[in-house]
């Protein structure tokens, strides 16, 4: 323990004997650039500094390949660098550079695996040939080769550049190495007498195998802004962090980090890691660039006028956004998606990383969470509250301590000493229940996971090749090594019922501290020196690491289900590709104005960069949010894909109906709304589950050449078609909205008309945030409220109708069992609404010839009419031949009074059918 201080000791073991602690965020408990000597070798560089020239460039096995060397390099002197560029379907270039392997370096550098899809090869396009050609006026080579009908990818020879660019005018997309800053720290042998080590608050990196970081710089063409790289606590467009003008800052760190009451408005990393970047700009075009690398990264965003002194000119006239990335080690593997449009590359980036989890239907309800509810009774009475107060929820969650002693797979049997009746109980409500499950298992003889890890060797190794002991929760853990597929497989099978004693099919998991957080290791996370499968460093994987946990939970849960039901997973560590295992929150924020704000920036970059089931805990985790900040932040999470309230053990108890009448009526409100659309946002899912658009989305998604909506991240996108705009300050008198569009929208509330393509100064009521529908849309609703969404699957559903000028609308509606993966062999329902000249139409766009079948009885009770001009005696249903009323009723049927609309009372079409409705 020579790497704690006397206080830190005491505090750790105050931790392990049951008391929590609550440790806010320390700036000096983390490393900054200057601290991080490859950070800070990196930034140093000029742009010129790469000499590196393209050699031997050829096809091979349907690869553009080439050798890198420094000009003038004396041969023998220094090892060449082994480029490949390979092509795939829909407009994707994937970049390889790596050390040759033949030359026989000191170890093999680290590959990220298990992240990019196995059918992705399938979608390779084998190069023929090549054509080589002068660009840019240098009179030097460059080699062209196929990208797609309307894109080409170029490797310039001298220097070494590779870019995208259109045909016909040879504009380009995206470029690596344009200003010559890449750099590659090959593996070498150390000198006698060099210095290897680095030292940070008595921490000690051996690194035996010395520097072996990587930088370079890209650019984004026909850009003003960029986005993604998640997951910092900062605005939507990120920033510039150099250059002339830019106050002083530190690049945009990328290294999954335990951090405590994180602040706002920081380039500092957080739980997650997605290097991810994607560019937009006024011409419409977006692109992205991807990195695969699991290292620590840093990135800066580089003001214009960066390199004004260096005197490289560019070597295009486009606005140009210049980028450049620094990682600790791996290999360069860069993937390119030149979009053109921002649903273009997110289908781009999912299909290398894969596509979001299709979430079973209680998952997307509202959650109710806490550090932690204490034994059986207090889980009764708190479910009990819900039903007396007649606000729905679906998922009751207990923290760390309903375990034994914090062993997870465990019961405190003197809290919880009937787990499954405490379930069964639940469960007859159609409600669920998730446990936590975290990566340190206790240093326990006595416990038999422990026992078994140890005895099959398991556990990541320390530098001495022992196993790892840190300390977290349970005091002295170790941590089991997830790169290993053998291990990964041997965990999922703990979910089974026979080795969970206590859980039950309505079960579900939540993993925290995946990072992973050790709480007495450098920067609170495990040694970058530790050792996994094939003597791999934790330095080359860490940021994946809760990707490995994430994925072998959920696949636990698959298997304990023998594959037949979806699982549910929340992860606070992320990484590229962990869309395809679950959900993840933001992490530990706390309960103030600011923390609110910056939610909706971080879950829209969530879901640019793959992850769309994301969410903020509601009222804060840390803290105690007055009333007012707490109602309005139910308001604004009933909108998040993920909707869970959650809070610390220390703080004061914040059900919802603990702030007195009128807001238990506020907040019981903005739950009703998640559950009058969940019909909608399961939809959405669905949408995301087959394409990878997410679920909330930037104003700029659906209204790409707006300029007014580049930077607007305080409001969003819910689908295609609702507008949600967050109040983020207290006591708010008025807030300001941008409507975009030449269209109208509809107010969620009142159903009036507002005109589009301006802002609206609007004023504030405390029972509600601005939300609008946009015109030309159809949403699917539920209106009647039960306990829990589980208990709504058998009730009819209301069609919201918003008429754009040319009093036409389209709208969608996805329905399957809600729970199992028979979707997957097209057992489910899909339908297409589209109104136009009177008349509402039904059309199937789900597949017919399919393995499996699904069908619903449900109807549509009601249809609202919103901005119908026409006069009507009536409707004809076809082709029922049977005529029913329209006439103006309530727009919403629960919740207080409302205003009335147009409406087709009780049509009852199936949802299944083939119909149409023509108003007379």
């Amino acid at each position: 323990m020579t790497t704690l201080n006397f206080v830190s000791l005491v505090l750790l073991l105050f931790i392990t004997y049951q008391t929590p602690l609550v440790l806010s965020w320390k700036k000096e408990e983390f490393r900054n650039c200057n601290q991080t000597p490859f950070c800070k070798r990196a930034r140093s560089r000029q742009p010129g500094f790469s000499s590196l020239v393209a050699y031997q460039v050829a096809i091979s096995n349907g690869d553009l390949t080439a050798k890198l060397l420094p000009k003038n390099a004396t041969d023998g002197q220094i090892k060449p660098l082994i480029l490949s560029l390979s092509v795939y379907q829909d407009g994707v270039a994937r970049l390889k550079i790596d050390e040759d392997p033949t030359l026989n370096p000191p170890k093999k550098r680290f590959e990220v695996t298990d992240v990019v899809l196995p059918e992705f090869e399938s979608k390779k396009l084998y190069l023929q040939r090549l054509s080589t050609e002068s660009t840019d006026g240098d009179g030097g080579p460059s080699s062209v080769v196929y990208l797609s009908d309307g894109y080409e990818a170029v490797v310039r020879h001298d220097p070494f550049e590779v870019y995208v660019r259109r045909k016909g005018d040879n504009s380009r997309v995206l470029s690596l190495n344009s200003h010559g800053l890449f750099d590659f720290e090959q593996l070498r042998v150390k000198d006698e007498g060099e210095e290897w080590e680095e030292r940070f608050r008595g921490h000690t990196d051996t690194r035996p195998y010395g520097p072996q970081s990587i930088s370079f710089d890209v650019s984004f063409y026909d850009s003003d802004f960029v986005y993604g790289i998640s997951e910092h606590a900062t605005s939507f467009v990120l920033r510039p962090t150099r250059g002339p003008n830019v106050e002083e800052s530190e690049p945009y760190r990328l290294f999954n980090l335990d951090v405590f009451e994180f602040v706002h408005d920081s380039p500092f990393g957080l739980y997650g890691s997605i290097p991810f970047m994607l560019s937009h700009g006024k011409s419409g075009q977006t692109s992205g660039f991807f990195w695969l690398n699991a290292a620590e990264m840093q990135i800066d965003v580089l003001g214009e006028g960066w390199n004004a002194e260096s005197g490289i000119l560019l070597p295009s006239k486009q606005k140009t956004i210049d980028t450049f990335w620094m990682s600790e080690a791996g290999i360069v593997d860069a993937f390119f998606f030149v979009g053109p449009g921002p649903k273009d590359v997110v289908r781009q980036y999912v299909s290398v990383t894969g596509k979001p989890a299709m979430p079973q239907l209680f998952a997307i309800a509202y959650h109710q969470c806490r550090w932690n509810y204490r034994d059986e009774e207090d889980v009764a009475q708190v479910d009990s509250k819900f039903d007396e107060h007649d606000i729905p929820y679906d998922v009751l969650w207990l923290d760390i301590e309903h375990t034994d002693g914090k062993r997870y797979f465990t019961w405190d049997r003197v809290l919880f000493p009937n787990p499954e009746e405490m379930q069964r109980k639940l469960a007859a409500k159609g409600r669920h229940m998730v446990t936590i499950v975290d990566p340190h298992i206790k240093r326990d003889d006595s416990y038999w996971l422990h026992k078994e890890a140890t005895q099959k060797g398991y556990y990541v190794k320390d530098a001495t090749e022992k196993d790892y002991d840190g300390w977290c929760w349970p005091g002295s853990s170790s941590y089991l090594d997830m790169l290993n597929p053998v291990i990964r497989w041997w965990w999922s099978d703990k979910f089974s019922y026979e080795n969970y004693v206590g859980s039950t099919a309505s079960l579900y998991i939540w993993n925290d501290m995946n990072e992973p957080s050790v709480f007495n290791g450098p920067e609170l996370t495990m040694p970058r020196d530790a050792l996994h499968l094939g003597s791999v460093e934790h330095r080359e994987l860490h940021n994946a690491y809760g990707y490995y946990f994430h994925m072998a939970t959920s696949d636990g849960l698959v298997k304990r289900e023998h594959g037949k039901d979806r699982p549910f997973v929340l992860s606070r560590a992320f990484f590229a590709g962990s869309q395809k295992y679950g959900a993840v929150w933001t992490g530990d924020n706390t309960a103030n104005w600011d923390q609110l704000r910056v939610s909706v920036p971080m879950i829209l970059t969530l879901g640019l960069t793959g992850i769309t089931f994301s969410g903020a805990d509601v009222g804060g985790f840390f803290g105690n949010p007055d009333t007012e900040l707490l109602v309005r932040w139910y308001q604004l999470g009933a909108y998040y894909p993920f909707f869970r309230g959650h809070a610390h053990h220390d703080t004061k108890r914040r059900e919802p109906w603990l702030f007195g009448e009128r807001n238990t009526e506020l907040i019981r409100e903005a739950i009703h709304i998640r559950y009058t659309l969940l019909p909608y946002f399961y939809t959405l899912f669905r949408e995301a589950n087959a394409t990878g658009i997410p679920v909330v989305r930037p104003l700029w998604m659906e209204f790409p050449s707006d300029e007014m909506t580049f930077k607007n991240d305080e409001a969003f996108m819910v689908g295609n078609a609702l507008l949600v705009q967050g109040i983020y300050t207290e006591r708010a008198k008025h807030t300001s909205v941008y409507l975009p569009g030449k269209e109208s929208w509809y107010s969620m509330r009142t159903g009036t008309a507002v005109k589009g393509g301006i802002t609206h100064k609007l004023g504030v009521s405390e029972e509600y945030i601005p939300a609008f529908q946009r015109a030309g849309t159809i949403i699917p609703r539920r209106d009647r409220f039960r306990r829990s969404s589980t208990q709504m699957v058998n009730d009819p559903f209301t069609l919201v109708v918003a008429l754009n000028s040319s009093q036409a609308a389209e709208g969608e509606l996805y329905v399957d069992d809600g729970k199992s993966f028979e979707f997957l062999q097209g057992a489910f329902i899909h339908r297409r609404f589209i109104f136009s000249e009177g008349q509402l139409t039904s059309v199937n766009i789900a597949p017919t010839a399919v393995k499996s079948q699904f069908n619903s009885n449900c109807i549509i009770e009601r249809i609202i009419l919103l901005g119908y001009r026409g006069a009507s005696k009536g409707v004809m249903i076809e082709p029922a031949n049977q005529k029913t009323e329209i006439e103006r009723a309530p727009l919403r049927l629960e919740g207080g009074p409302s205003p009335a609309v147009v409406t087709i009372r009780k049509p009852g079409v199936r949802i299944a059918d083939d119909w149409t409705i023509k108003i007379l």
